[in-house]
């Protein structure tokens, strides 16, 4: 070996000599099985080293694959919160005009008897005290309202107009002292007048005798009597009969069905009579 690669053998032969190695080792591997383990085995030691040169590339792109997931996760999730706030405050606002929707159908729908014409108002403020229960709404007569239309909400009668003026109106509630509704008991149309005692949540049946067929769950309607209010909206639930035979009349409570203490909109009804003049 020292001789053959030595400094006295010229580089022409030491060439020569190594291309034919080459050529022996190319044709025993080709034509030969033995030559075909010999590779198999050096592919087999040098595969470990293969592995180790390429750990730093593996690693370079592991870590760079995880740090473009990570940053790719942020921005998803960053995008993501804001859809979710987005959608948050759609959410509220379909919320909040589903139940608009919601009020605004059952004020347009509260009574199987209805007038043919009516208009939705809503309350700029409350005038509540001992003597007198009445709100102002954003109608007038620009809007064809007029004293002694009947006004209710999306669960019952709430009262009638008193006053009008060009942009607003005064409602007396039902609950007001001077106030009364013709009425009748929706189980067995006996008619009566419900009557206001100055407590929001509580009016009175006037004059009821002591025979009168009248109990504590009763459903109290509009009789349509005296014009005002048409027939059938409900007013009130009995919810207390005093029936004293030392007092010539029975002591019926009712409870209003409307919500008087939470009113916002209304629906102020014209009278049939009234429609069919403004037809004419």
């Amino acid at each position: 070996m020292k001789l053959l690669f030595g400094r006295t053998i010229s580089l022409q032969l030491r060439l020569f000599v190594a291309v034919l190695l080459s050529v022996v080792l190319i044709v025993g591997d080709r034509y030969t099985q033995g030559g075909t383990t010999i590779r198999t085995s050096l592919n087999t030691l040098v595969s470990p080293l293969i592995y180790l040169a390429n750990l730093p590339y593996e690693l370079f792109s592991i870590g760079a694959k995880n740090l473009h997931t990570r940053e790719q996760l942020l921005t998803e999730n960053e995008a993501l919160k804001k859809k979710q706030l987005l959608q948050s405050e759609q959410l509220q606002q379909l919320q909040f005009l589903s139940r608009e929707n919601d009020k605004l159908r059952a004020l347009l729908g509260s009574s199987a008897k209805q007038s043919n014409r009516k208009i939705i108002a809503q309350v700029l403020s409350v005038h509540s005290n001992p003597y007198s229960h009445q709100v102002v709404i954003n109608r007038g007569t620009t809007d064809g309202l007029s004293e002694g239309q009947a006004v209710i909400d999306e669960m019952g009668v709430v009262g009638q107009i008193t006053q009008v003026g060009s942009t607003t109106s005064r409602v007396l509630l039902m609950t007001d002292t001077t106030h009364a509704t013709p009425v009748r008991i929706l189980r067995n149309d006996v008619r009566t007048v419900v009557e206001g005692i100055g407590k929001i949540n509580v009016v009175k049946l006037s004059h009821v005798p002591h025979s009168l067929d009248v109990r504590i769950g009763d459903i109290l309607v509009t009789s349509g009597l005296g014009g005002t209010f048409p027939e059938g909206y409900p007013v009130a639930v009995v919810t207390e009969i005093n029936r004293d035979e030392g007092r010539p009349f029975a002591q019926v409570y009712a409870e209003p069905i409307a919500q008087l203490d939470r009113i916002r909109l209304l629906v102020v009804l014209w009278r049939n009579q009234q429609e069919s003049i403004s037809n004419e």
